[in-house]
């Protein structure tokens, strides 16, 4: 008989040999708190942590504006959402937070999907079954759920160098003139912290008849004048024909979206399994997310703050030593360039100093570029970045670990 258990066994093995092996912090978030937390230990005792990973970029998924809204929709319409669209219906609240996105968005229509990772591997595979012969030209460091719904759609693609213009320019000349293509990129890489050329990628797209989808995750509410994303800071939000973006990073809740045209929103909404078979978001996360969105459109004085506390970070690592690498966006990523010091510096970090930081390693980033992924928030106050920089000055020397150039 076939030993299921050893070949399970196996697979995590091979993950822990090679250093890479990932262990969840049990932490609990406490309201109005943010970016404290408690952690529990193994053990049971509790230790209080400062975070310094979250995606919850703004702090506002701890914002009372938020947390009142979702409040008021639990009292006034329940918990659940009842089932798919199809079957009970939809919410108020969904149906408004779709106009808002889309208004945001500056399109025709939106449609919610239950996470990012849905809307692009719904979208993209959905986009292949209704123009046949497509052709996907995919920007080498795009999430894996856009390459998952690139794959699963079966279509021809090919896959260009990381913002790379020119490389991008030749594989669309290659194409034929008169298949259907789709440019597929992301604006903010949140490994690394670059940001794509936007207005350049959405020239070439045009000058060879090809649509151009955008990945704004870790850019919505970030971004521009309301917060829409790189594309509303560049002005080139016409230019883009479906954005997606999530709620479960700077907007705070969970969920995902696309914004187009119309008539390709009810398209993809018509003939995605990932849209149509799934339950759709509860009340309290549309009604949560909505709140959301009107207060980041109104508040352009947390954009200002979140850069300025990046800017603030990356200018004291790089004055410590530590290797901060290049990033135009709110990013700190600090090389490492191993996956056991990663994941020990990591520990250490929060065993010793309650600093909470995950390890990055490959297959989020490629083998020998392991690193620590900061992500200060408005709320991160200099007291807390003095105890973080004092403590990765401390862990650098104690583990022996290549400094750069000190910038003091």
């Amino acid at each position: 008989m076939y030993d299921y258990k050893a070949a399970f066994e196996s697979a995590v093995d091979q993950v822990k040999s090679e250093g890479r092996y990932r262990v969840f912090a049990d932490l609990k978030r406490v309201r109005g708190q943010f970016p404290k937390a408690v952690r529990r230990r193994e053990d049971g005792s509790e230790q209080d942590v400062v975070i310094w990973c979250s995606n919850d970029y703004l702090g506002m998924g701890q914002n009372p504006v938020v947390l009142e809204a979702m409040q008021a929709e639990i009292d006034a319409v329940g918990a659940g959402a009842g089932g798919t669209r199809n079957i009970s219906g939809t919410t108020r609240s969904a149906v408004d937070l779709e106009a808002e996105l889309a208004a945001w968005h500056q399109k025709e229509a939106a449609l919610l999907f239950t996470s990012g990772y849905v809307a692009n591997e719904a979208t993209l595979t959905t986009l292949q079954r209704i123009l046949p012969g497509l052709i996907i030209f995919s920007d080498s460091l795009n999430h894996a759920s856009m390459i998952a719904g690139i794959r699963n759609g079966g279509c021809e693609r090919h896959v260009f160098m990381h913002n790379d213009l020119a490389h991008l320019e030749q594989l669309l000349a290659a194409a034929p003139a008169d298949a259907p293509k789709l440019v597929a990129f992301e604006s903010v890489y949140s490994m690394d912290g670059d940001i794509a050329d936007l207005a350049g990628t959405i020239a070439l797209a045009r000058k060879y008849g090809a649509l151009t989808y955008l990945d704004e995750v870790h850019a919505v509410g970030l971004y521009g004048a309301t917060g829409a994303g790189v594309a509303e800071r560049d002005g080139v939000l016409a230019g883009i024909d479906i954005v997606e973006c999530t709620l479960g990073k700077a907007i705070g809740v969970m969920g995902g979206y696309i914004a187009a045209d119309a008539v390709i929103v009810d398209a993809v909404r018509s003939w995605a399994s990932g849209f149509i078979f799934t339950t759709s978001l509860p009340p309290a996360l549309t009604a949560g997310a909505l709140a959301s969105v009107r207060h980041l459109k109104a508040h352009p004085e947390l954009r200002v703050a979140h850069q300025e506390r990046a800017r603030t970070l990356k200018d004291r690592f790089a004055a410590a030593g530590i290797p901060v690498m290049p990033s135009e966006s709110h990013i700190v990523p600090v090389f490492v360039g191993d996956p056991v010091h990663t994941k020990m510096i990591s520990d250490m970090l929060l065993e010793e100093f309650g600093v909470y930081v995950q390890p990055i390693n490959y297959p989020t980033v490629p083998k020998g570029t392991e690193r620590l992924r900061f992500t200060p928030s408005p709320n991160h106050d200099d007291g807390m970045m003095d105890a973080l920089v004092s403590a990765m000055d401390q862990l650098w020397t104690h583990c022996h670990i290549a400094r750069m150039p000190s910038a003091a």
